[in-house]
């Protein structure tokens, strides 16, 4: 299935992760709608797609300001129609430590970016894609998913919230012809992981991470693209509700599709 022509919206779409998403969804010939809080690095990213010989439009916004939110999608719509794909990408990590130490404001805001963000979002782009009765969304998830993540409660909390957000509206949505994928993008060197690495509190409790850069553990944001463009494509839609990583050999998961779903996998659950 050619991505060519289609409309795709990535939020955080500035820098990092949510960068590189966007370039090679636009080098695979979406049109892609760049959303994020900061103009100047949206339109950097634009540039960089404008070179490359693809297309993009520019859009700061809130994630979690509703009103923002619905008017960035109505403009994308009213440009390119509904959108095909919605990559919620826009994150926060800023409450690091111990739950009794972090700032509750800080660590209520973590939550709020990475919960709400990724619901309003949803929930802006779903009318237009149950009326032609296709689409495709990717949720990113993270640290703290599938386990703990001492220090990082309200980032792992929220990031296990979208898990099973993305398992619910998938189960809502299938029967009209959405496919919704969680997708984990590995550890990335990006500004959410430098400010683990310059701040006091990331010094003090995420030694791990800079102990993982300095041994070469750096996944490049191209994997979660090329991740992406995969789920983005339509030859996944059987394992809708279901989670992904950066790196995954996808025609070996291809391959175990039938088993996947049969067993439950690539899921959260309590077993």
């Amino acid at each position: 299935m050619t991505l060519k022509g289609q409309a795709a919206i990535v939020t955080g779409a500035g820098r990092g992760i949510g960068r590189a998403i966007a370039q090679r969804l636009a080098a695979e010939g979406m049109r892609v709608a760049l959303l994020s809080r900061t103009a100047p690095e949206l339109e950097e990213t634009a540039r960089l797609i404008k070179e490359a010989g693809g297309v993009s439009s520019v859009h700061p916004v809130d994630v979690t300001d509703e009103d923002a939110v619905r008017a960035a999608f109505a403009e994308v719509a009213a440009a390119w129609g509904a959108a095909d794909l919605l990559v919620n990408n826009a994150a926060r990590f800023n409450a690091l430590g111990p739950a009794w130490e972090v700032d509750p404001a800080d660590w209520w805001r973590d939550v709020t970016v990475n919960i709400q963000g990724v619901f309003l979002c949803c929930r802006a782009v779903l009318a237009g894609m149950r009326r032609r009765r296709a689409g495709r969304i990717i949720n990113l998830i993270g640290g703290g998913t599938g386990g703990p993540f001492k220090y990082g409660s309200g980032y792992g909390t929220s990031k296990a919230a979208v898990m099973r957000f993305t398992e619910c509206l998938a189960e809502e949505v299938k029967e009209d012809g959405i496919s919704v994928f969680a997708m984990g993008p590995g550890l990335v060197r990006t500004a959410m992981t430098n400010l683990q690495l310059d701040t006091e509190a990331g010094r003090k409790y995420f030694g791990v991470i800079a102990n993982a850069f300095a041994e070469g553990h750096d996944v490049p944001p191209t994997l979660a693209a090329e991740l992406a463009a995969h789920l983005a494509s339509g030859r996944f839609d059987a394992l809708t509700g279901r989670a992904f990583n950066a790196g995954d050999d996808m025609a070996t998961v291809a391959k175990q599709a039938d088993r996947i779903i049969a067993e439950d996998l690539r899921t959260l659950r309590m077993r």
